[in-house]
């Protein structure tokens, strides 16, 4: 019983082994419905509120066949002048098992902290956005034995909006936004897979007035796998957002329009 123990425990140390060659698996089609909320507070201070539902194909469905991730994403924001604001908040994103052959738990919380940096420029009559985004991560595995590991994830995004039906970002204005994204992870459980995503999306969007913004794109994405750095994960998502912006302060309390919305 001693020897098989000791067999057991050498098994499980076994470092992972990295393929010669890196292997893509197949593409996963997911879809994302995703509201961003941007709440003045008061003359240098808002609430950034956002809910996404973001679903995954099934064997039968391809994009919608079922529930991925909910996040609940919330965070006080600073803004410094009209093109440059800070943020810093929560997540809670409740994760779905979305193997169908599984046995363990439907669903599991996971935790985040996040603080983000973005930066805005007029490039003619187009806008540049540069974000940097932190967040500090607890997740899980669904078997009942997994226990929370802790990552650092970091984001940057680099974003154009580019007016077709008029001369600047205005109301009524139908915009074209071409973006990349790259998120490095780092932590005790990321050993060789430190490139987490890269995400090129475009997205078609209509301003329909400064307080209210709808946009639908399509992303290509891929990144290593936690558990083996030379396995890349693939996925075509379709995407849906709703931007909104109230401001419940006095007229004569409120700032020209900034330029905070990613």
């Amino acid at each position: 019983m001693m020897m098989f123990l000791v067999f057991a425990f050498a098994k499980a140390q076994e470092p992972q082994i990295i393929p010669e060659e890196s292997k893509f698996k197949d593409v996963k089609t997911k879809y994302w419905i995703n509201t961003y909320g941007n709440i003045r507070i008061s003359k240098r201070l808002f609430w950034i509120a956002q809910t996404h539902f973001r679903l995954e194909e099934t064997e039968n469905t391809p994009y919608v066949g079922q529930f991925a991730q909910i996040y609940n994403r919330h965070a006080i924001g600073y803004i410094y002048d009209k093109k440059t604001n800070f943020a810093l908040g929560g997540v809670l994103r409740l994760n779905f098992n979305t193997d169908p052959e599984s046995e363990a738990a439907n669903l599991i919380p996971e935790y985040r902290i996040w603080h983000q940096y973005q930066f805005a420029m007029p490039v003619y009559n187009a806008m540049a956005y540069h974000r940097l985004r932190i967040e500090h991560r607890w997740s899980k595995g669904f078997n009942e034995e997994d226990n929370y590991i802790f990552r650092n994830r970091f984001r940057y995004m680099f974003r154009v909006k580019v007016p077709l039906n008029t001369p600047k970002l205005q109301t009524k204005t139908v915009y074209v936004a071409p973006e990349a994204e790259v998120i490095l992870q780092s932590g005790t459980p990321v050993v060789a897979s430190p490139l987490e995503d890269v995400r090129l999306n475009t997205t078609i969007g209509y301003i329909i007035n400064p307080r209210l913004t709808v946009a639908a794109g399509f992303m290509y994405s891929f990144g290593q796998t936690l558990d083996n750095g030379g396995n890349y994960n693939q996925n075509y998502t379709a995407r849906l957002h709703v931007y909104f912006s109230p401001d419940f302060r006095k007229v004569k309390n409120r700032l020209p329009d900034i330029h905070f919305r990613d």
